[in-house]
């Protein structure tokens, strides 16, 4: 896939991580398999978050990297947005990913990853707008932070727009 962002700021986001930002940038979630990136966006106050989700529901009390979990990472970017200044109720998502990648015929991760994540947006309210989950290829996505548009490919394919917020409006 092409960078469309060369000629910006671009903080990648890997597996369990939660990053929040506003600008000019951009953010990225490369080879994503059974997990699930959240991609919120705040359209009138530009902001933008992903959530690169591993495991469906909350921590165990033991576990170091709690935002690997859906409910610890979904409340963990609600909660930067809102300190950033996001009333809740202009968040909208995309979701991508929950793909099996190594097509095991057993494997249910994908299909709690993606109930768990839609569960816990429906309880807080936050709209999916679009999404592109499961299937047996890795997916790429990329927000741009200052439209607001989310991208995404399949195995390093024909990038494709997924959803662009001016439009839903």
């Amino acid at each position: 896939m092409r960078d469309r962002f060369c000629n910006r700021h671009v903080i990648d986001v890997d597996t369990g991580q939660v990053v929040c930002s506003s600008g000019d940038g951009a953010l990225r979630s490369n080879a994503i398999g059974s997990c699930i990136v959240v991609a919120a966006y705040d359209h009138s106050n530009k902001r933008g978050g992903l959530a690169h989700i591993l495991l469906p529901d909350s921590a165990p009390a033991n576990e170091k990297v709690k935002t690997k979990y859906a409910a610890d990472a979904i409340d963990m970017m609600i909660g930067e947005l809102d300190r950033a200044g996001t009333d809740i109720q202009d968040i909208e998502v995309c979701l991508v990913g929950a793909g099996n990648v190594l097509e095991k015929s057993d494997d249910t991760i994908c299909e709690k990853n993606i109930a768990s994540v839609r569960r816990l947006l429906k309880e807080r309210n936050i709209p999916v707008r679009k999404s592109v989950l499961g299937g047996t290829k890795r997916k790429f996505l990329y927000m741009d932070i200052e439209s607001g548009r989310i991208y995404y490919s399949e195995d390093g394919g024909e990038e494709k727009l997924l959803w662009e917020p001016e439009k839903e409006k």
